[in-house]
């Protein structure tokens, strides 16, 4: 393959990789209000504390260009803190907001 193709192959997974980036900011600009609750565990606001300091450190455990092993611990750290939420959700006690 030719410089050409590999510049296309390039452009298209740093595309699809800012996708992702720009769909979890949403995902934790979302959250935060779970993390202000008190009914939410604190060992769930814990971890995606921890993970989100893990996406903006420079230590990674897969060192790569495009960032699949920050983005795949911050979606884990959210499906934590979103079913910590169900989970108070289901006692009967509301979420604020």
């Amino acid at each position: 393959m030719d410089s050409e193709v590999w510049l296309i192959v390039a452009v298209v997974l740093a595309l699809v990789t800012a996708g992702f980036a720009a769909v979890l900011l949403v995902r934790v600009f979302r959250a935060r209000r779970l993390l202000v609750d008190a009914g939410v565990p604190l060992r769930s606001k814990a971890l995606f504390w921890t993970a989100v300091l893990y996406t903006i450190s420079p230590v990674d455990l897969i060192p790569d260009p495009v960032y699949l092993d920050d983005i795949g611990v911050l979606l884990v750290a959210l499906r934590a803190l979103h079913s910590a939420a169900s989970g108070v959700r289901s006692t009967g006690r509301d979420l604020p907001g």
